[in-house]
């Protein structure tokens, strides 16, 4: 089993990047972000994920361990091949994607090539409590993404349109011992 890999990166291909282990080149798929990070030339130590089928041995590489944590949490959900599970974690950073997860923001995944509506709801419903928190974009305040679900004034600003993201962050600056509706009220007034 390959876990890592250190070497120079001496090729970026359309679909993969080439990584020369003394002599030896091994061609790795990586995320988008991961992609635009390395240049040709550079030394490079990648957490590998290998996929091995009947006709192929592919390699997966990421510049974190974090990131090859989400990959391997995506995998375990049902209908997410490796490639797909890339597509996903190309949209954006791991960052944001735990954010989408964990606050089912399933038309964020659906961003991602191959990836439909079915698909998505299904990440969210498996992964959503394994993802860790949610923050505002501050990161001041964190809300676990189950608690965001059972505020009734988070639902409220859901039911208008917001995404749970959003409605977290409006409600941040509101104190949270008004009422529900005076809580809804005054995050749809510092909105505008």
């Amino acid at each position: 089993m390959i876990t890592t890999l250190t070497g120079k990166v001496a090729e970026k291909l359309s679909e993969i990047v080439v990584v020369d282990i003394q002599g030896v080149g091994y061609g790795l798929y990586l995320t988008a972000e991961d992609y635009g990070h390395i240049k040709i030339g550079d030394d490079v130590k990648m957490y590998i994920y290998e996929h091995i089928r009947e006709n192929a041995h592919d390699l997966f590489g990421f510049i974190s361990p974090d990131t090859k944590g989400l990959f391997e949490q995506l995998l375990g959900v049902n209908g997410v091949g490796p490639k797909m599970a890339l597509n996903m974690l190309s949209i954006s950073s791991t960052k944001d994607l735990k954010n989408a997860i964990a606050t089912g923001e399933v038309k964020y995944i659906q961003a991602a090539s191959g990836v439909g509506k079915r698909v998505a709801e299904r990440v969210v419903v498996d992964l959503k409590d394994k993802v860790g928190l949610i923050s505002t974009s501050n990161d001041a305040l964190f809300m676990s993404a189950e608690s965001a679900q059972k505020d009734e004034a988070v639902q409220a600003l859901v039911g208008l349109g917001y995404s749970v993201s959003d409605a977290v962050n409006a409600l941040s600056q509101v104190d949270d011992k008004l009422s529900i509706e005076n809580r809804v009220k005054q995050a749809l007034k510092d909105k505008r």
